[in-house]
């Protein structure tokens, strides 16, 4: 705690390592891209080989974080989320990053625990996220079926399905880029971010009259690899490329 009762210090219990090294295409919510897992090494000083003992008997953890690379600085009560399409809200009725403390709350499931690392499935972090504090999930005190859900739910028969394609190009890179990875469900793991449309909202709405003021090709960086899209209708998304840090 600081010098006042208003004034908290928190240390890191450990720094998240994850498959997304860039804000743009993180999953605006945990557990839409459960293909993915996270390594978080908590660091020595918590003593892991004893503060992880009994959390394999655990399912999921909630996971406290910090906005690291949050750079908005000036508090607003009321914000636009994208979803609302130019609407707002107040701020402590959406999880927007730009809050009056910038910390994060993610479910995330335990994969499996070995020494002092913990692997988190379906996490939506940024790689090198500082991690606060992991605590078990409780299904039988936090499942909650009747809950409501606000705004956030309001569309959510609306959503259109958007269906992802690869070029002939960008799929033989993709079953190499697979193959040296290890990982056969970096296909699935693409498709489920693209799914949720990662683009800025300014930039939808112009796929089929081909009049865009903004640029129509875009790309987000997982793992080591930078994937280069676009969206051909408002539903339908192509990959068209795929290319590595090491290449440029």
């Amino acid at each position: 705690m600081g010098d006042t009762l208003n004034t908290f210090t928190f240390k890191p219990i450990g720094f998240i390592k994850s498959a997304y090294p860039d804000k743009f295409g993180v999953p605006r919510q945990s557990g839409l891209v459960k293909q993915t897992v996270s390594e978080l090494s908590i660091l020595p000083e918590w003593q892991p080989e004893f503060a992880l003992q009994g959390l394999e008997e655990y399912s999921h953890v909630w996971v406290t974080w910090v906005f690291h690379l949050n750079t908005n600085t000036k508090y607003h009560p009321k914000i636009h989320p994208p979803r609302l399409k130019g609407e707002t809200i107040g701020v402590f009725a959406t999880r927007s990053p730009h809050r009056p403390n910038p910390l994060g709350l993610s479910l995330a499931t335990v994969e499996k625990i070995e020494g002092g690392k913990i692997y988190l499935g379906g996490l939506d972090l940024v790689d090198g996220t500082p991690i606060l504090d992991i605590k078990p999930y409780l299904p039988q005190f936090e499942s909650l079926p009747s809950a409501r859900g606000g705004w956030a739910t309001k569309d959510e028969n609306q959503v259109a399905t958007i269906e992802v394609s690869f070029n002939d190009e960008a799929r033989v890179i993709l079953n190499h880029w697979m193959e040296r990875l290890d990982n056969s469900k970096l296909e699935e793991t693409i498709i489920d971010i693209l799914k949720q449309d990662p683009r800025p909202v300014v930039y939808r709405g112009f796929e089929e009259s081909g009049n865009s003021p903004y640029r129509s090709d875009h790309a987000f960086r997982l793992y080591d690899g930078d994937i280069h899209f676009r969206f051909t209708a408002p539903t339908k998304a192509e990959v068209f490329a795929i290319k590595f840090v090491s290449e440029k």
